[in-house]
């Protein structure tokens, strides 16, 4: 079953959306909003597996909406206007419904959703609680679990566990798959921290243990976003 929430500044067309999602027996539409600030509002507290958004919205677009979210729920984007539909799908939209559209059309999207987040589900399930990383002309272990932060350096990446470090030639956009939300975060364009390691942050920095790193400006809302789950 898919919680699902619906964001349009149109009325109608929430109307529409709560007819059309009734005979579909896996996807329940907790809420509707047409208002962006407060669906953000809600997004915060409220575990949703979907959401159906809007792209033309007066407050905030859709879009902008999607791109200021950290790990988003899987997003079916309806609209009247066609022209964004590329930049959707560059975001990861499961579909892209123009509106008019049909309650069968709109079932099949709800279907990729369906698939999506179970394909999500198994890949959670099947993680793994370790990876290998070269290290000059070694294959190094490295287990989640002891990972206090990650920094680059230049071509590099150095992991600091607990009682030692390993350093490997990675970018950052590779560290990130390695480290993904939300048991890690990305505070600063050079280091990922392990969030249960975290002890005390501010706007500025963060510690880890007694350590200091800096919070880079544009990461502090995604920080405090993570932070506080």
């Amino acid at each position: 079953m898919l919680t699902a929430i619906a964001i349009d500044d149109e009325p109608m067309a929430l109307g529409v959306i709560r007819k059309f999602v009734s005979p579909v027996p896996f996807v329940e539409l907790a809420d509707t909003f047409t208002n962006a600030f407060d669906a953000l509002a809600y997004l915060k507290h409220r575990k949703t597996d979907l959401i159906f958004l809007d792209i033309m919205m007066p407050d905030i677009g859709g879009i902008d909406l999607l791109k200021g979210l950290i790990d988003p729920p899987l997003v079916i984007f309806t609209t009247a206007h066609s022209d964004h539909a590329v930049q959707g799908f560059e975001l990861n939209a499961v579909d892209y419904l123009l509106k008019p559209f049909s309650p069968e059309r709109f079932e099949q999207a709800c279907a990729k959703a369906l698939d999506m987040h179970q394909w999500r589900q198994q890949e959670l399930a099947s993680r793994t609680t370790s990876f290998f990383v070269k290290s000059g002309y070694d294959n190094i272990q490295i287990a989640l679990d002891q990972i206090l932060y990650a920094e680059s350096t230049g071509n590099y990446v150095q992991f600091f566990l607990k009682g030692r470090s390993v350093t490997s030639r990675l970018t950052m956009t590779e560290t990130e798959k390695l480290l993904m939300p939300p048991d890690f975060i990305r505070i600063h364009r050079r280091f990922i921290v392990a969030k249960k390691e975290v002890t005390q942050t501010d706007k500025k920095a963060l510690l880890i243990g007694n350590l200091e790193l800096p919070i880079g400006e544009t990461y502090w809302e995604g920080v405090k976003k993570l932070l506080t789950r």
